[in-house]
């Protein structure tokens, strides 16, 4: 009787009752197979399609445009390792990273990744509206306000739905969905890939700077995941393996990421990308339009998903006293006005994707201790601590870790003075000949970190 409902804790299309509570052994499940899916299914996403059409506007030619693609696809390698510390403490990232920061010290960075996530689920919700829009117009059901109205209300039912429900129908219909995205987007290569022109000249040189910006596009979108792995391995039995846990979840971001990225490369060197979906359109048949919108509507969908549900456990990290499924309506409300915003109030959406690019500035240096952190305790954290609050091993001076603290400020400083954004520009941008370096952030804070801590970081993991 125990087993059977052990059993019927984590099961799809049942409200999932744990948050950042550590999973019980009693209650764990899957496989590593399960993280292929997840973050395959969740990057089937037009995005990326974008990102691709970008690098070709950046001055790149469609090889070094792919070789940039193909680099950041590899950065998932990264993303799917940070999730390993989650088998092995039960809980989420967030919680994780309070071992690098301290309670108190981790609190910032869990704030502006509830921004964050929210910013990107926002985004996402608004493509995804905007493609169901114009299919309405298309088959002639509905358009003008009332066509848009219809469309945020079916976009933000489906994700919502979904992550409402939790982790394993989360899983599930990342799952389902990889499946029909990923049988439209190979039609959609079919059509893009043949007239590439791979001889065409680059429209200028790209120099340090279009490199480097090409870089900073196609890295940001899965820096923005370094937050959440874990949310997704706390499930799965201690037993399985670290490796195919890294290998799965990498390969699957990878797949993903770098055919849709290569596409839009492919799609920039044929017609003008600026406009992306439209651009993308001009290159398929007309029976085939309405489906490449269905597309970008589902791949906006399971990219919002997996964030709407990680921000719920966000807000269960900052202190609010709710379940996870009852967190999660705050973060869909908000969700949801910031969509209304984003559809009718024009210039809202250019304003969040330039907030959102400055955030790297936080998120890249946070990445970088995060995973420092963890390879210096090779994942082994006194997984009660995490949880006990001043009482714990993690509270360190007055709630903050000085070493993860000052590591973190370096890495910021470092990328604030290196950032080529919109609403900041380094002042070191321009003797580095207008490159981008923002993501070495990252690296700065990482060895910033392990020398501050590589002679102490072992008294504070629990013994073997």
């Amino acid at each position: 009787m125990g087993q059977q409902e052990t059993a019927d804790v984590d099961e799809v299309f049942r409200v999932e009752t744990h948050g950042i509570d550590p999973i019980p052994d009693a209650e764990r499940h899957g496989s590593a197979k399960d993280l292929f899916w997840l973050w395959f299914g969740s990057n089937l996403t037009f995005t990326y399609v974008i990102n691709g059409a970008l690098a070709v506007a950046f001055g790149l030619s469609f090889w070094q445009a792919t070789a940039v693609v193909v680099i950041g696809g590899l950065s998932f390698f990264a993303i799917s390792a940070a999730g390993l510390s989650g088998i092995r403490t039960g809980t989420a990232t967030l919680v994780i990273s309070r071992a690098a920061f301290g309670v108190r010290g981790n609190f910032p960075a869990g704030v502006l990744n509830w921004v964050v996530s929210i910013g990107y689920t926002i985004v996402n919700t608004v493509v995804g509206t905007l493609a169901l829009e114009v299919f309405f117009a298309e088959i002639g059901w509905q358009s003008g306000t009332a066509g848009r109205a219809v469309a945020l209300l079916v976009t933000l039912a489906l994700t919502f739905a979904v992550a409402m429900w939790g982790h394993a129908t989360v899983q599930f219909a990342e799952r389902w969905m990889a499946y029909v995205l990923a049988a439209g987007f190979g039609v959609l290569l079919l059509f893009v890939l043949p007239g590439t022109d791979t001889a065409a000249p680059a429209a200028a040189a790209p120099g340090l700077s279009g490199w480097s910006l090409a870089f900073v596009v196609m890295l940001a979108g899965p820096f923005s995941y370094l937050p959440m792995p874990a949310d997704y391995t706390r499930y799965l039995p201690r037993t399985t393996s670290l490796r195919s846990i890294t290998w799965m979840g990498a390969l699957g971001g990878f797949l993903s990421s770098v055919a849709l990225g290569v596409a839009g490369v492919a799609a920039a060197t044929q017609t003008d990308m600026t406009d992306a979906v439209a651009g993308a359109e001009s290159l398929l048949p007309g029976w085939f339009q309405p489906l490449f919108l269905a597309l970008v509507l589902g791949g906006s969908v399971t990219n919002s998903i997996i964030t709407l549900y990680s921000s719920s456990l966000n807000l269960q990290v900052l202190g609010i006293p709710w379940s996870r499924a009852r967190a999660i309506v705050i973060s869909a409300a908000v969700t949801a006005a910031g969509s209304l915003a984003a559809l009718f109030l024009t210039d809202f959406t250019t304003s969040l994707l330039s907030f959102l690019s400055l955030l790297i500035i936080v998120f890249a240096p946070w990445g970088g201790v995060f995973l420092a952190d963890m390879l210096l305790r090779r994942c082994h954290y006194d997984a009660d601590a995490l949880h006990d609050g001043s009482a714990g091993a993690y509270w360190y001076r007055s709630g903050y870790h000085p070493a993860g603290i000052t590591a973190l400020l370096t890495g910021m400083t470092f990328a604030a003075l290196t950032c080529d954004s919109e609403l900041w520009t380094g002042p070191l941008v321009a003797p580095l000949g207008g490159a981008d370096l923002t993501l070495l952030g990252s690296v700065v804070a990482g060895l910033t970190y392990w020398a501050l801590t590589r002679r102490r970081v072992a008294a504070y993991a629990p013994a073997a």
